[in-house]
């Protein structure tokens, strides 16, 4: 006995209660086949926002491939990381790579969510002036930072 036999049948039938009841579970399970499926939500964890510095002062950055992005980046030194948070379209770049070391502290360039971030973390007791450039791939963007760092 196929769907239509039953469908017919409960219409002839004399069970209007389970008629109503099978139809308003067809309308919903049709309704719920036909959404879209969603777009996977970005997640961000603890992990990717423990550690920040309490003073950071970064201005927006928007890298343009093949060309050079001066950054002023000013950072209290309390031992916290303080971020340049760039993103390539919408996604975060494929790799990118440290071109110059600063001098007085380190780098680590990752992904969060859909952004790439380079958290710059001076060190401790460090106060003055830093620099380092990051090579961001594809597109060859190059973010050349000028970090002031200034006690906690």
């Amino acid at each position: 006995m196929g769907a239509d036999s039953v469908m017919n049948g409960m219409r002839q039938g004399s069970n209007p209660a389970g008629w109503l009841a099978i139809t308003a579970t067809a309308l919903l399970l049709q309704a719920c086949a036909e959404k879209p499926p969603s777009a996977p939500s970005v997640r961000l964890y603890s992990a990717d926002v423990t550690g920040g510095a309490k003073s950071c002062e970064v201005p927006k950055v928007a890298p343009v491939a093949g060309q050079e992005t001066p950054v002023a980046v000013k950072v209290g030194n309390d031992g916290g990381w303080c971020g340049i948070t760039i993103n390539n379209g919408g996604k975060p770049y494929g790799a990118g790579l440290l071109a110059t070391a600063p001098a007085h502290g380190k780098v680590l360039i990752h992904t969060v969510g859909n952004d790439t971030r380079i958290d710059y973390t001076p060190e401790r007791g460090f106060t003055g002036a830093d620099t380092f450039s990051v090579k961001l791939i594809p597109g060859d963007a190059i973010i050349r930072a000028s970090v002031s760092v200034v006690p906690p």
